[in-house]
């Protein structure tokens, strides 16, 4: 009897050792279908969604108390759904006269390097140090170094603060800063060399170009030869958050508001807005990066980053965003 029972211990042991080591379908692990909202882990907010070569990349601030936001990490990837961290690519290390709220990066590739432009500080004054800053590297996950040694703008210019900046290159190639927060926005032509302003013809440095429902976070694009100009509405801690848009035939505007195309969904997330865009090289196709709340928290910097697609109707007018947890499906880049 002993032996039975010896022998039949034996026997569940290696039928338990064999489950545990051979698959249970012979079905190999299914690809990633969707991106998934938000697109990668961990509190992240005001994304920069740009293409270089043949990945995609996002670029956003760190979301924490401004007293933590002292870094920058950066996302690529090469269809929009497998994203790889690269971390700190920039620090108030490398910004010496920075010490807090980095914030909104934007970032452009010209003649082989890649220019960072940043907002730091949260200054409320001309007597602070801080404003919008501008780092460069060699490659877009970095290191990233100072470029100026010093804030490129630094003061409030018709009632702007100097945050949320975003650089425009134009058909003629000209690049242009567009930033502002405290419901202002600025537009300033940019030297070749990215280390300051040229004067535009009339002698004036900076152009306000405020649409109605202004507050912060604007965007520029072309499509059709239009200029399409976006920015954020509402308070970045409500749930009303939400990001509208205006077109004109010329990028100083006047830009007449159109409509709200994307905020909250009381069925997903709260809080959506301080965006960007991003167009597939050589398609109309379009996709808005941006942030939102879950539903679950009411900690202003809990916001995540979800990308979804972005698409127009036969008058050239962008159509409401709908805010999802599934994302978008792969896009390599070819």
């Amino acid at each position: 009897m002993k032996q039975w029972l010896l022998l039949a211990a034996l026997l569940s042991a290696a039928l338990t050792a064999f489950s545990q080591t051979t698959p249970t379908s012979s079905k190999k692990p299914g690809k990633k279908t969707m991106s998934g909202n938000p697109v990668f882990p961990g509190w992240y907010a005001d994304p920069e969604g740009v293409i270089f070569g043949k990945n995609y990349w996002i670029y956003p601030t760190y979301s924490a108390p401004y007293n933590q936001q002292v870094f920058m990490d950066a996302f690529s990837s090469p269809d929009l759904v497998n994203w790889t961290k690269h971390p700190r690519i920039v620090d108030t290390t490398a910004i010496k006269w920075a010490r807090r709220a980095m914030w909104a990066p934007a970032i452009v590739e010209k003649g082989g390097k890649y220019y960072l432009f940043f907002g730091a500080n949260d200054i409320q004054k001309d007597s602070e140090l801080g404003g919008i800053g501008v780092a460069v590297a060699d490659n877009p996950a970095g290191p990233f170094r100072d470029h100026l040694g010093k804030p490129l703008v630094d003061r409030f210019i018709n009632g702007a603060q100097p945050i949320d900046q975003f650089v425009f290159k134009d058909k003629d190639g000209q690049y242009y800063l567009i930033y502002g927060g405290w419901r202002h926005c600025n537009m300033a032509r940019l030297k070749d060399d990215f280390t300051g302003f040229v004067p535009f013809p009339d002698g004036t440095t900076f152009k306000e170009i405020t649409p109605q429902g202004y507050v912060e976070g604007p965007v520029m694009f072309m499509r059709n030869g239009k200029y399409y100009f976006m920015w954020s509405e509402g308070g970045w801690t409500g749930p009303n958050y939400s990001v509208a848009y205006a077109v004109a035939d010329t990028p100083f505007g006047p830009f007449q508001r159109v409509d709200k195309i994307l905020k909250q969904d009381p069925n997903v997330a709260t809080g959506a807005g301080h965006h960007s865009v991003i167009q597939v090289p050589g398609k109309d196709e379009w996709y808005i990066v941006y942030h939102r709340r879950p539903l679950t928290e009411t900690d202003g910097n809990h916001r995540e980053t979800c990308i979804d697609k972005m698409e127009f109707d036969e008058k050239g007018l962008i159509k409401p965003v709908q805010i999802t947890f599934e994302g978008v499906k792969p896009r390599p880049l070819r």
